[in-house]
Parts: structure tokens; sequence; C-alpha cells
């Protein structure tokens, strides 16, 4: 592959300038490197913002932004500035999303082995939801209910026995997962009978989530069509389908918008004669074509009828996906975003580890050297909130870019901040 890396992996204001070099939000990227540093994640409030009304417009007050996906204070300011609620996994989040102005009713809360200090917290805050994972999570909403006479309302998470084509890692849905009440063994039915007989606890409806970076819409109609008995039957005010929606990431890939997910979804919903309200928790779809990761190439290392190694300042400690699930990313260099891009190497970051690769075939400009700015499109989710200290590294500041203007929204660490927790 020699081709220009393809405009729908950027962020909607980028702009390539006559000179060749890239802008998103009206900021140049080799300015905004020189000027924050690298490693440094760059993104365009623009389109945070524009898909988080799009998922708004999609499926209506209660759709919720899954904050695992990428999460800071002005993340969580900006998706409630927008209109979302917001899905938040562990007391972090909670805590996170709490200290940016989020009203805990707009909240909902989720996890598979969720505290007893995480459930009196969220309960105390007035979580709007808790998506109950497990009859242990009953029994604890039930001690709490005696100690506090608070009562939560509740979402019951299914695992419908669908098994999404997707990473192993990622999926949900399946038989076989950690999370929720299986359908097929009755204990789903079993978590319903019980969440209405509990005097802690208000059952509103059913959650489901089949997995992650799911490109197949039908897989969500086949979850809908299994759940659809109980909603229907029960009367339950309110099923979410979670989230899951894809991204593009590489040349080739496409994905539904999120228009064209909601649309289908409700759909299927209707065609399954449910009433219920409909509700979603987008994250990747919200935020991963939003970000660019801006890295700096320190070494090149060319082994003969082999590869070309492309070393940079950063790798696994700010984007553990490839490491993880052998994700694909492309790369370019932003001083020349619609250049060809003829020469095979493959990326790989600092680490001590030979798995340290960030794309493992890559194509760049045949021009590249040390010293250039080398950039990751689509890295806008799972880079910051994955992210590590591994080996020691900090981890890179966060800026948000708009009308010509950047914000740190995240500041880079300092060798400080790594001795921070240690007890002398």
């Amino acid at each position: 592959m020699s081709a220009p890396l393809p405009r729908n992996l950027l962020p909607d204001t980028a702009v390539i300038g006559s000179d060749g070099r890239l802008s998103v939000g009206g900021c140049d990227l080799l300015e905004l490197a020189e000027r924050f540093g690298t490693p440094l994640f760059v993104y365009d409030e623009a389109h945070l913002r524009a898909r988080c009304r799009e998922a708004v417009a999609a499926f209506g007050d209660g759709v919720a932004y899954a904050s695992k996906a990428f999460l800071c204070l002005a993340m969580a300011k900006l998706a409630h500035e927008e209109g979302m609620h917001l899905d938040v996994a562990t007391g972090g989040e909670l805590h996170v999303a709490l200290t940016a102005g989020v009203p805990a009713d707009r909240l909902v809360l989720h996890g598979n082995n969720k505290s007893l200090d995480e459930l009196r917290t969220a309960r105390s805050a007035g979580v709007g939801r808790i998506v109950v994972d497990s009859f242990d999570e009953l029994d604890r909403l039930s001690a709490l209910h005696v100690e506090d006479g608070l009562v939560s309302k509740v979402l019951i998470r299914a695992t419908p026995g669908v098994e999404a084509h997707t990473h192993e890692f990622v999926r949900t849905g399946q038989v076989d997962s950690k999370f929720g009440f299986g359908v097929a063994a009755g204990d789903a039915a079993r978590a319903v009978a019980r969440a209405q007989d509990a005097p802690g606890v208000d059952l509103l409806g059913v959650h489901m989530h089949i997995g992650s970076q799911v490109f197949v819409a039908d897989f969500f109609h086949q979850a809908v069509e299994v759940v659809a008995p109980w909603v229907r039957e029960l009367g339950l005010e309110e099923l979410s389908i979670g989230g899951g929606l894809g991204v593009a990431y590489v040349d080739g890939e496409a994905a539904p918008s999120i228009t064209e997910w909601g649309t289908s979804v409700l759909s299927g919903c209707r065609d399954a004669g449910i009433e219920a309200r409909i509700l979603a928790e987008p994250g990747r779809a919200i935020v991963a074509q939003a970000g660019i990761t801006l890295y700096t190439v320190g070494t090149v290392k060319e082994v003969p009828d082999v590869r070309t190694y492309v070393s940079v300042d950063g790798g696994m400690s700010d984007n553990p996906r490839p490491v993880l699930y052998g994700s694909g990313y492309e790369a370019f260099l932003p001083r020349a975003a619609d250049a060809e891009r003829p020469r095979p190497v493959t990326i790989v970051g600092k680490h001590c580890e030979s798995g340290d690769v960030l794309v493992r075939e890559a194509h760049v400009p045949a021009d590249l050297v040390v010293g250039d700015v080398l950039a990751t499109p689509v890295t806008g989710a799972y880079g910051h909130s994955m992210g590590s200290n591994y080996n020691k590294v900090l981890r890179p500041a966060v800026v948000f870019v708009a009308d010509g203007q950047a914000r740190e929204v995240v500041r880079r660490e300092t060798f400080d901040d790594l001795l921070r927790n240690d007890v002398p």
C-alpha cells in the first residue's frame, strides 16, 4: 500500500494545507507537538460535541457516554453539556464525573464486582441507575437498604447468548461471560424476580451488552429478540442495549454511524413489540476518531531483508490495544499528511518488551527521518484511559483543540508525580 492516509480516519475538522501540513480544530499539529511535547493526545472538540449531539438525537434523553473509553474532567463536562448521561464503572470514574459537576441522577453505575463502598457512595450520591450484575450484588443492595433505607433504581444485566464476531477479550454477550445473568440458564429470570421482591431495589428494566468493536447491526437485533419477551411480558420501563458500536481504524474498514446504529436498534425493538424506553451507551463511537496521538521518531533500524523498525517516544504505555488485542492502526507524518506512503515499517515503542509494537505493518512516506513527528489516528478511545507508567514513563498530556485554540485538559506527568504515592 502506498496511498495517502484515508481522510475518513481523521477528525471532523482536519484540514490539510497547501503545504501538506495537517491542522485539527484550526491548530497545526507540528506546532502542537513543539508547544506541548510528545507523546501527545490531541482531541478535536467539535468532533466530540458533534458525536454527543448525534447520540442524543438518535436515542433521546438517557443515552449515556461510556466514560471508560476516555475520561477526564473536561470530557465528563463536555458530554454533560451536550445532553448525555455518563456510564461509570468504578468508584474512580464516579468520582471524576461528580467532580466535573455531572449531576448524580445522570450517572449509570456499572461493574461486575462493585464493592460495598462503591455501592454505598453511589446510593448516597443519588446515582440515577445501577446496573446489577450478580446475585451477590443484589444481596449487597439489600444489606445497604437495611443500613440506609435508600432504594436504588436498577437495571438487570442479561447475557443474551449472542456472540459478536469481535476479539474474544471484548466479547461480553456470550453464554461464557463474567458479566451479567445468563438468559438460557434462567439466571436472568431469577434475578428479575428477586429484584422485584427486594425492598431496597426499584427494578426499571433490563440491560445487555454484546461486546465491543461490533460492526454488524444484526448482532444487536439478535440480542433484542432474546430479551424482548421479558420486556414485553414484565412491562419493564427501560431496555438498554449497551454500547459496542465499532469504528474504522485502518484503510478499508467501515462502520455504521451512530445515527444508523440507532435507527437499526430502534427498528429492531419496534419489530419485537418492545414499547419500553430504549437506552444506549456509546463510548468508542464518540471519542475514537476525534483523537490523534503525536510521537517523535527516535531511531530507525534497518534489518536487511526482514523489516525496518521505527522507534517512537511512546508505546504500549499510551496505547496498549495492539499488545492486548492485536489492534491495527495507520500512521502518517503531519508534515505531509496527503503524501504517498510507500515505505513499509514496523512502528515500535521505547519499552523493554519485544511486544511493544504500535503498528506492525505501517506504511509511511519514503523520506521519514529521525526527529520527524509521526501520528497515529483514531486513538481517542482506550489510549489515555488504559495508559500506564510502565518503565516509569510519564503519561502524556491531553489537549483539546477548537477554533484555532488549544487547551491542555490533562497535563503531562512529571518525575515527581512518579514518587507522589511512595512512602519513604
